[in-house]
């Protein structure tokens, strides 16, 4: 298939005017000016004329497709079986393709259900992004989603844990650092989870595997454990301490001098913050993340998707929060594509329009590099070469 379009995003902040891109099965072959890719078909290759943007499909990098998003999914999920839970799982992966994204990473399942998931996607039996998926999370007896059914105590319950995700199709593991507030018997979102050993253990396991590990870290001392375990990737990285806020300046030089990637997770409802935490604190969180993008951290988007009040529609009102912070257009839509597959260990086929990688584009009227809010005036959505209409998925 031929696909031509009045802007084609090609790099970071910059357009190919008139582009095409051609399409063999999941793959793109080649990318140009129109009227030099279109010398290279024949007369019989589908055409699809588009005369808005194309980028690459949106990659939510925090997502928990065995939540509803609703005032309690702890409770929803506790009372669904495993079937019911697939069944509306299926749903929310359709919301997250018709709103552009064709990659997203689930950070916490019960029962491998994401697998069976990702399964029927890659067959063609459900419409849905590709997942990468940790499977079920680390935590500790009682600790952060222990009811997701990853309770373990000590090194070598830990490290069968991870061979056991790992076995099952896991390319993330997903370590519960810290504790959090979807979790209200379990420690609070700033006390620690781990040993540092035990972490050291975790984090090894994984990379023998080549798999990268996903630290769930609100609390300053739980950030500070994770770098020193070598994490892939922190996730929150909200710097909370028993009384307060504390980014911590050596920390945040060692995630950068070491390439951790954080994914702060906001909220789509973030301006609802102010309400939630109070003016004062809140402003203090959203200075923390400005501070760490302007110290120089890989920042990448996601949404907590499943979580209260975190609907599966919501990556590109998340988006508007960092616009609120003053970064560019340009830095956030690679947040939320190049920069995002790079951390997921996709740098290579994903997040992209250039030859050799998947076929996964999104088609917006509009200039997004101009207005962010033009990712939502969604077109089409391509996800390894088939096409999708968002009112017809």
């Amino acid at each position: 298939m031929l696909i031509t379009g009045g802007r084609v995003l090609v790099d970071s902040g910059t357009y190919l005017e008139d582009g095409a891109i051609l399409i063999e099965g999941d793959s793109i072959t080649a990318v140009g000016p129109r009227a030099q890719v279109m010398e290279q078909i024949g007369a019989d290759v589908p055409h699809f004329d588009f005369d808005g943007t194309i980028l690459p499909g949106l990659i939510d990098a925090h997502v928990h497709v065995v939540f509803d998003g609703g005032a309690d999914p702890v409770a929803t999920l506790q009372t669904s079986t495993d079937e019911t839970l697939l069944q509306d799982m299926r749903h929310r992966a359709e919301q997250l393709l018709r709103n552009g994204v064709t990659t997203a990473r689930d950070l916490g399942d019960r029962d491998g259900l994401v697998f069976r998931l990702a399964t029927e996607i890659a067959g063609g039996r459900t419409q849905g992004p590709r997942f990468v998926s940790a499977g079920t999370p680390v935590t500790t007896i009682g600790g952060h989603c222990h009811f997701l059914g990853g309770e373990v105590s000590g090194e070598a319950e830990i490290r069968e844990l991870v061979r056991r995700n790992l076995s099952a199709g896991a390319g993330v593991i997903k370590a519960m650092v810290t504790g959090g507030g979807l979790t209200k018997d379990g420690p609070k979102s700033h006390e620690s989870q781990f040993s540092a050993d035990e972490l050291a253990a975790l984090v090894d396991e994984a990379h023998k595997a080549g798999v990268p590990v996903a630290a769930h870290a609100h609390g300053a001392d739980g950030i500070a454990a994770s770098v020193e375990a070598g994490v892939d990737t922190i996730e929150h990285c909200t710097w909370m301490t028993s009384g307060g806020l504390d980014l911590r300046q050596d920390i945040l030089k060692q995630i950068i001098d070491q390439g951790i990637t954080v994914c702060p997770a906001v909220s789509p409802h973030w301006q609802m913050l102010p309400r939630i935490f109070g003016e004062e604190r809140a402003a203090a969180m959203f200075d923390l993340v400005r501070q760490m993008a302007e110290a120089g951290v890989k920042l990448i988007a996601g949404t907590d998707a499943g979580v209260q009040r975190a609907g599966f529609d919501g990556l590109v009102p998340a988006l508007h929060f960092y616009s609120h912070l003053g970064l560019a257009n340009s830095a956030i839509i690679d947040m939320a594509t190049s920069d995002a597959a790079t951390a997921l260990g996709l740098g290579q086929t994903t997040g992209r329009i250039a030859p050799g990688y998947r076929a996964d584009l999104l088609l917006v009227d509009g200039d997004p590099l101009v207005d962010l809010g033009a990712l939502k005036a969604v077109r089409s959505v391509f996800a390894s070469g088939l096409r999708y209409e968002p009112n017809g998925v």
